[in-house]
């Protein structure tokens, strides 16, 4: 029988003791791994806004507050939604008692005041009462013919619509364009024959109402033109509306016009 020489104690010590270190360091490696992958990712710096993400956002502004109905412009289109007669008799209505309207009223009061026009009112605060009524009253006519009736019988759309995309001068083009052209109760366009035979009826009308020398074909004429110019200043206005909106921050100065309200039904 061959014989088979002993392992020496300190030797067969020396053999555990490898493996058991060799079997250690295989579970620390494999716990670090486990550490490693269950921590977060590292923080990054915060890139500012490209030039295209801050033009998005811009749009997004305006889109925002464009969605809801305007208490200073009242007829800024605020949907695409065709209006009904009724709707277009309520615009007239709001539109005569807007905010813009009795501001625009009170500054062409005292400026034909100052310049003594319509001399037939004198002058004093009882002339300037009687220049803003007649003003306020001529306004009122221009909405009933240039937002109502007009455009009920020839389904035209009375509202301004903004163009959303646009430059500097592409947005001024637009505004003083929209004066003689409008879209209609079907999507399109069509020339703003409701925008120019309003203010016409409307100054007709004013003659049965102001002081005998301002009835003549010539003042009524005169007073048309001039009508049409602030119609065409009040487009600009509005176009430009929602820019000075968000840059006034006018929604934490008037009650329910905050740029965060989503109800169609808050105002500007």
């Amino acid at each position: 029988m061959e014989h088979i020489t002993p392992v020496p104690y300190q030797r067969l010590s020396l053999v555990l003791i490898a493996l058991f270190l060799s079997l250690a360091a295989g579970r620390a490696s494999e716990a670090q791994v486990r550490i490693v992958a269950n921590l977060p990712d590292a923080p990054m710096p915060k890139q500012p806004p490209s030039d295209d993400q801050q033009k998005s956002n811009n749009t997004h502004s305006t889109y925002d507050i464009l969605s809801r109905r305007s208490f200073f412009f009242p007829d800024l289109a605020f949907t695409t939604k065709p209006l009904s007669s009724g709707q277009k008799f309520l615009l007239a209505v709001d539109e005569s008692a807007a905010p813009s309207a009795l501001i625009v009223a009170a500054m062409s009061a005292g400026i034909t005041q100052a310049r003594n026009s319509w001399p037939g009112y004198g002058q004093g605060w009882n002339a300037y009462g009687k220049r803003y009524g007649a003003t306020l009253a001529l306004n009122a006519s221009t909405d009933m013919f240039g937002t109502f009736l007009l455009p009920s019988v020839l389904h035209h759309d009375p509202r301004y619509f903004i163009l959303a995309h646009g430059t500097f001068s592409q947005k001024i083009g637009h505004a003083l364009k929209s004066v003689l052209v409008t879209h209609t109760d079907s999507g399109e366009r069509a020339p703003n024959i409701s925008g120019i035979l309003g203010p016409l009826g409307a100054e007709g009308l004013a003659n049965t109402y102001l002081p005998d020398a301002e009835r003549t074909a010539g003042q009524t004429f005169e007073r048309f033109g001039i009508q049409m110019a602030v119609i065409a200043g009040a487009n600009v206005a509005k176009e430009f509306w929602p820019a000075i909106f968000k840059t006034l921050r006018i929604g934490k100065v008037v009650p329910g016009a905050s740029p965060d309200a989503r109800s169609d039904s808050s105002r500007q």
